[in-house]
């Protein structure tokens, strides 16, 4: 598939090795930096969502995402897992779980462009997770850079394959192709977030670690099972 990716808010927190290992499903290894281990939570909008060869449909190709997310590798393909993933396209969500065999969940969601800033509010409505929400405001605070090899922002960023479980276990790899991430340092102000209470997790007091990006665009390949 291909798809673009806008008005990224990269908002990462450490998190305790043990808490995140133990939520990772069995045969996947949680990756860490220096020893550490980081939950993030990613609101963007998507546009352009299509099959590679064919156009976009309306209705279905563009819509605001919210996801979950920590860094997990088999052997030495380091990629990311999703504890879940939100939109606001019931078909969307349909697709992308039938698919991907990844946790979507439908939410009402906005993300609109105010300037430089973005204003993004969800509140998960499917009832198949806990309920969470995310309300924020976020915009860049400085200049465009590619992060660096062995740094964390390239770490916690430049990774081309996505992990996927399913209930019974079963483990599933897509790859991912894009250029290296346009990153810029942000500044963000939280109004609400539980989003990822919802998953089972509580974060830290710490400010988190922010980054935002304008635009990505990405294909993505149909996943096969690892484990």
């Amino acid at each position: 598939m291909a798809q673009s990716w806008h008005d990224l808010l990269f908002a990462h927190w450490p998190i305790q090795p043990a808490t995140l290992r133990a939520a990772l499903p069995s045969g996947l290894e949680l990756d860490t930096f220096e020893g550490r281990a980081w939950l993030g939570v990613v609101p963007f909008r998507m546009s352009g969502v299509r099959l590679r060869w064919s156009p976009p449909l309306p209705g279905l190709s563009a819509f605001p995402e919210l996801n979950v997310r920590t860094y997990a590798r088999i052997g030495d393909r380091p990629g990311v897992f999703f504890f879940s993933l939100d939109a606001r396209s019931a078909l969307a969500v349909a697709i992308a779980r039938a698919w991907f065999h990844l946790p979507y969940f439908r939410a009402r969601m906005s993300c609109v462009q105010e300037g430089e800033s973005v204003r993004y509010a969800h509140a998960r409505t499917d009832a198949r997770a806990a309920g969470g929400a995310l309300d924020v405001a976020y915009r860049p605070s400085g200049e465009v850079f590619l992060a660096g090899a062995g740094t964390l922002e390239h770490w916690l960023t430049e990774r081309y394959c996505l992990y996927a479980a399913e209930p019974d276990g079963r483990v599933w790899r897509a790859d991912i192709h894009h250029r290296p991430w346009p990153l810029q340092p942000a500044e963000a102000t939280f109004e609400r977030n539980t989003i990822a209470r919802a998953q089972g997790f509580e974060l830290p007091p710490a400010e988190p670690l922010l980054h935002f990006a304008r635009r990505q665009d990405t294909l993505v390949w149909r996943p096969k099972r690892v484990l």
